[in-house]
């Protein structure tokens, strides 16, 4: 089989993140495992498609989401892309596969009044952790980026001064984000309760633990899970909420899709218009009140 090559390939010529790779792995592991039980080989390199079906067919009887099937099956397809472009095989089992149905997924952002009361109105302790965890939700509010982004974020990568930070996004892609001055202010807040820690094991990162240590994505999702359950009764409170509602509020005070696409590190105008459902319904506000039809339709 090739599939450290291919894991080879996706790191040193598509610049995943390991991440990523970890997930591509385990989708084509999990197809792997299928063919050694139920057909008694383990090299997936050249299958009929009549397999690759019966396997979809088995992960539809778990009833695993379509969605979580259509990626497992996008790492494949991607797979035998790269057996084609090496000479290995000369047809992508693949090729003529249609994608699974799935709803439509709609994120719900939290609203301008539940941001607000999370920063403004909860007690946030005046410790190292209170002040760590006020920052990292202003940090993802007011700027849009990414938990892993936010995990990674390095020391030399903030420059207050020049009020914006250096974001390394995904493909190892470099941008540039702005930063507000109530998030300035709350870095200034920060960083020497962080640089008075005990022990600082990794040293080069902004946001650590108590001990010293890089912050991992439990903490990140609990630090905002927590917080925002005292004001919302969102089913939904993750940081990638957080992205969409940064996303959602600039859209709907009158940013244009690009700039938001920009801030965001998105590689195209579709991976933006996901956010725009949202901005609709105030859009209809404004189209309301501001139409002189509109008036009409509200009655005296």
């Amino acid at each position: 089989m090739s599939i450290p090559k291919f894991i080879s390939y996706l790191r040193l010529e598509k610049n995943y993140s390991e991440h990523t790779l970890k997930a591509y792995g385990n989708d084509i592991q999990s197809f792997v495992d299928f063919c050694s039980v139920d057909y008694g080989f383990e090299d997936i390199d050249k299958v009929e498609y009549s397999i690759i079906r019966s396997w979809i067919v088995a992960l539809v009887n778990t009833r695993i989401s379509n969605r979580s099937i259509n990626r497992k099956i996008a790492s494949l397809k991607a797979y035998y892309k790269f057996l084609q472009q090496i000479g290995r095989i000369k047809v992508n089992p693949l090729a003529k596969h249609k994608a699974l149905k799935t709803s439509k997924k709609i994120e719900v952002p939290f609203s301008e009044e539940e941001m607000q009361r999370v920063l403004s109105q909860i007690p946030f302790a005046d410790d190292f952790e209170g002040r760590r965890d006020k920052l990292i939700i202003e940090l993802l509010y007011t700027t849009g980026i990414r938990r892993s982004e936010l995990i990674n974020l390095k020391m030399g990568d903030v420059k207050l001064a020049e009020r914006s930070i250096k974001v390394l996004g995904k493909r190892n892609k470099e941008r540039i984000v702005p930063l507000l001055l109530p998030t300035v202010e709350l870095f200034m807040s920060y960083l020497p309760c962080r640089n008075r820690l005990e022990c600082i094991r990794d040293k080069e990162f902004i946001f650590l633990t108590g001990s010293g240590n890089k912050i991992y994505e439990t903490l990140v999702y609990r630090i905002i899970n927590g917080y925002f359950s005292m004001v919302s009764s969102k089913v939904k409170r993750s940081p990638h909420i957080l992205r969409h509602t940064f996303a959602t509020h600039l859209l709907n005070k009158g940013a244009d899709l690009n700039s938001v696409k920009e801030l965001l590190g998105h590689s195209s105008l579709a991976s933006t218009q996901v956010y725009t459902h949202n901005s609709i319904a105030e859009l209809k506000k404004i189209h309301t009140s501001a139409h002189p039809r509109g008036k009409k339709s509200q009655g005296p």
